[in-house]
């Protein structure tokens, strides 16, 4: 008669990734700052000593994910995919990337990585999972006409709804310009705008250009304002619909045209002023000269223009894996400031004033993450459950990247020679309004 042994059962999920994690790496990976719950129940607990600053929960396709690319596109992946999700602060999750900052899985770590969750989870992980559908995928040649109005269109034809809920009434996507970190979004984004305005000198009658326009909130600016006589570009047509019902409902048809072009392709110059402000960003390394050379091209001698754009400080360019490049800003690039200014000078553009404004940019995204989880479920129904987990991952990242001093934005204000600019000799004058001039003199 056959002897019956008991049956072990397996261990629980968790720990079998507790051992794991303790042998790749040196252990570097083992001192979790947070509990992990797998799709069995069972929680590894959080190993920090202050104890767990949230929960991430880990399904088997979650796994399947991180084997297929054991990298930031496969973490971006299972995250978007809803595979991998977290149950607390995701900005104070997302803060303790420098404690791993030095860990780097060998080929071993990973061959033993892939043996232990085949075992834990089932063979089924070593199966290619889906690729989320808001993964970008770029064709063509990079920074081709083709190519890059395809990714404008993955950022900004996402939902004009999305963005209104995001980024407010004002419509402006890009950093507010704060006098207190209590000011009001509306209140620092109507700044901004104005420190645009005051910076380029514009004067009633001016022809102003706009690169990236948008929505058409600066244009809109300028020309109520001001009483210039401004252009918009952009590549997306759902902006440019929507700038051009937000112009004629403001009363500016007379003043104001929205057009859905490529900057290389504008020939109506000259300009007297030009703004383009977080559009650099999509330029391109390669294409900064050409950009700098289009701008010189099409403003007058004399003429005043302020490039605002993001720039690496001491971070490493966003890699081909990365959440930035497959779902935010595909072929992004952020040019460092001295490439700028180097690129306009070698246009024939000389430099005026360089101004950082990287606290701003922090203060701005933490507001506008504010209005995503006050409005998540609308926000969802509008664009899309993946596409609004994308933008918190983002928004948070990118508040703590400005913060830590990785990346910046700057704004260059730069002059055609050939002509008299305008500017006052004092910088301290340079930027005030007519009002403010006058009331100092006084």
């Amino acid at each position: 008669m056959p002897v019956l042994r008991p049956v072990r059962s397996a261990p629980p999920a968790a720990a079998r990734l507790a051992a794991i994690l303790r042998r790749i790496a040196g252990g570097g990976l083992a001192d979790l700052p947070v509990d992990v719950e797998l799709w069995d129940g069972s929680v590894l607990p959080a190993a920090a000593p202050g104890g767990s600053a949230g929960r991430i929960r880990v399904s088997r396709r979650a796994l399947a994910y991180l084997l297929d690319e054991p990298n930031q596109l496969g973490l971006s992946r299972a995250y978007v995919a809803g595979e991998l999700g977290f149950d607390g602060d995701l900005s104070a999750l997302l803060a303790e990337r420098v404690r791993f900052a030095s860990v780097h899985p060998s080929a071993r770590d990973l061959a033993l990585a892939t043996a232990a969750a085949v075992l834990t989870a089932g063979p089924d992980v070593l199966r290619r999972p889906p690729v989320p559908e808001s993964e970008a995928r770029p064709r063509g040649r990079r920074h081709s006409r083709a190519r890059d109005r395809a990714a404008v269109r993955h950022h900004y034809d996402v939902s004009n709804d999305f963005y209104r809920r995001l980024l407010g009434p004002s419509l402006v996507y890009s950093c507010a310009y704060f006098d207190s970190p209590d000011d009001t979004l509306e209140a620092a984004q109507e700044r901004k705008l104005e420190l645009v305005c005051r910076k380029l000198r514009l004067a009633e009658g001016e022809r102003l250009l706009d690169i990236g326009c948008g929505w058409g909130s600066l244009l809109i600016h300028a020309a109520r304002h001001h009483g210039v006589q401004a252009v918009g570009i952009t590549l997306s047509e759902e902006q440019a619909a929507l700038a051009r019902r937000r112009v004629r409902e403001a009363g500016l048809g007379d003043l104001v045209e929205v057009r859905v072009a490529d900057y290389r392709d504008i020939a109506d110059g000259p300009y007297d002023k030009i703004a383009s402000v977080g559009m650099v960003e999509h330029v391109g390394a390669a294409q900064l000269g050409a950009y700098a050379a289009t701008i010189a091209r099409l403003l007058r001698p004399g003429g005043l223009v302020l490039n605002h754009g993001i720039a690496r400080l001491f971070s490493e360019p966003a890699g081909d894996k990365s959440l930035i490049q497959r779902y935010v800003f595909p072929d992004g690039e952020l040019p460092p400031v001295a490439d700028v200014v180097g690129a306009f000078q070698a246009a024939g553009l000389e430099a005026r004033d360089v101004e950082s404004l990287r606290e701003h940019y922090a203060l701005t995204l933490r507001r506008w993450l504010g209005n995503l989880r006050a409005d998540r479920a609308a926000m969802a129904a509008d664009a899309g459950e993946e596409r609004t987990r994308v933008w918190e991952l983002y928004m948070a990242g990118s508040a703590l990247a400005f913060e830590d001093a990785d990346i910046s934005v700057f704004q260059v204000l730069a002059s055609r020679p050939g002509a008299p600019h305008g500017l006052p000799l004092l910088r301290e004058r340079a930027f005030l309004s007519a009002d403010d001039a006058e009331a100092i003199d006084r």
